[in-house]
């Protein structure tokens, strides 16, 4: 690997390790949400990105050592210690003892089950589309615990307020990130022309 990683080498990392289209995709939607808060908070876009992508790395294969195996993957791999550090903490509390401390790191772990939960809001509408989707519809999906009942709301209000925003605030620049990548994330949908 270069000194800097590339996208490139963070997306082949991503596929040796993860055959799934979703886990894909999930990778896929953290990193455009990633991109977004970077270039609002004037992060590095490209490594906050390739953070967003890598999150799950190990999650398809090591499912019992998530956070863990990818740690020892990307050291393997030559990857610098503060990439290596903000894909643990995003398991913080759960899964790692690393607390997210750095911005993107902040980021990160709060928006990562918030992409899962607007995306599931996404597949039940008609359009089955992140471009037409309203913050009080997420609003209104996240108050009914049944729906994606997987999604651990807890987890993303203590990174709201972790990054000192508001729920309405951080749901809206997480739709705003995954509609720059819509098609890529298969959530690009038939919205109607008006």
């Amino acid at each position: 690997m270069s000194q800097t990683p590339t996208r490139e080498e963070a997306l082949n990392l991503l596929k040796q390790y993860n055959k799934s289209d979703s886990l894909i995709r999930h990778g896929l939607a953290v990193e455009g949400v990633m991109r977004y808060f970077a270039a609002k908070r004037d992060g590095d876009v490209e490594k906050w990105g390739m953070v967003g992508l890598l999150h799950d790395l190990d999650y398809e294969q090591f499912p019992e050592e998530h956070c863990t195996k990818s740690a020892s993957i990307l050291k393997e791999n030559n990857w610098p210690d503060e990439y290596i550090r903000a894909v643990v903490s995003h398991g913080w509390g759960i899964c790692s003892d690393v607390e997210p401390q750095s911005e993107m790191e902040k980021v990160l772990y709060a928006i990562d089950e918030l992409t899962g939960l607007v995306a599931t809001s996404a597949l039940v509408r008609p359009s089955k589309s992140v471009l037409d989707i309203k913050v009080k519809s997420v609003k209104k999906k996240w108050k009914d615990k049944r729906f994606a009942a997987g999604v651990n709301r807890s987890i993303i209000a203590k990174g709201a307020e972790m990054l000192d925003m508001e729920l309405a605030d951080l749901i809206t620049d997480t739709i705003m990130g995954m509609r720059e990548v819509a098609a890529e994330i298969g959530l690009k949908g038939n919205v109607a022309k008006e």
